[in-house]
């Protein structure tokens, strides 16, 4: 099977100030994002992962390199119609309401008529817009707004969905109501590309990260193995007096092992943060 994005030695060079300098944005780039996943594209601001992905989208032209997307050159038409995308700052006009935008962009991706209105309340739900679909965009929260440009992303079915930083700006409530939209995704076979820097977010929804750095891939792998420490071991005991604790150091000792630290359980502070907040009128 291809793989959903193929990206072969790209580079990207932009050209700064009167003198023409050139700045290296991507360099040497290779990735190869398999079918049916959540891919997580990561890396400080300017390291070149939102270039990355307009030149995927063929809003940018690469300075070098090829790029297919779907098994398709990723410059044609039949490759960008089976493609969803959410921009890091999506601007729609206030005077629309959320169902009219989706049924816009839905009619501009080649959705037939028959088909129009059942897919704009698809995607709708699946956003979790129904109940404020009627509602002028202008009255919408930042949460509401990247729900509503999740919708118009997904609303022709597309196989692959690219969402350049969908959760800023929004509260851990609703980057947790964004997280279950990109798995309900994954579990209908779409594949999707989570560009973003909050590490914790892509740790719960992704299968496979790659990091950038300076415009170079620096580090790439399924999440559980690139967050391994395989020098390290981690027990959970129940009861553990402190005659224990020496009892069970000395035998680990015997055998050159060596006890670090011992620590209690932690959750996350967004777990956390959900337990005690049951909500808001956006969520």
């Amino acid at each position: 099977m291809t793989s959903a994005i193929s990206v072969r030695n790209l580079t990207k060079d932009f050209r700064i100030g009167i003198r023409g300098l050139k700045l290296r944005a991507v360099d040497d780039l290779t990735l190869e994002i398999p079918r049916g996943q959540v891919y997580g594209l990561l890396g400080p601001n300017g390291c070149g992962k939102s270039t990355t992905l307009k030149i995927i989208l063929g809003l940018v032209p690469a300075t070098a390199g090829e790029i297919t997307i779907l098994g398709q050159p990723s410059a044609t038409a039949s490759a960008r119609e089976r493609t969803g995308f959410l921009p890091e700052a999506p601007y729609f006009h206030k005077f629309l309401s959320g169902r009219e935008l989706v049924r816009y962009c839905a009619q501009l991706s080649g959705v037939t008529a028959e088909r129009v209105d059942q897919s704009v309340e698809e995607a709708l739900a699946l956003a979790a817009m129904t109940e404020a679909a009627s509602r002028p965009i202008g009255t919408y929260s930042k949460g509401m707004l990247q729900r509503i440009g999740f919708a118009q992303a997904i609303v022709h079915d597309p196989e692959l969905v690219i969402l350049d930083e969908p959760t800023a700006g929004v509260d851990p409530v609703g980057s947790a109501a964004i997280g279950r939209m990109i798995h309900a995704m994954r579990d209908k076979g779409k594949t999707v590309v989570l560009c973003s820097h909050l590490l914790g977010q892509v740790e719960q929804v992704c299968d496979r990260v790659a990091i950038m750095d300076r415009g170079k891939l620096v580090l790439e792998g399924k999440v559980d193995d690139v967050l391994a420490r395989r020098d390290r071991h981690v027990m959970t005991i129940e009861a553990l007096t402190p005659a224990a604790q020496d009892a069970a150091e000395t035998a680990l000792a015997a055998h050159g092992a060596k006890v670090t630290s011992v620590t209690h359980p932690r959750r996350s502070l967004e777990d956390l943060f959900r337990e005690l907040v049951t909500g808001s009128r956006d969520a």
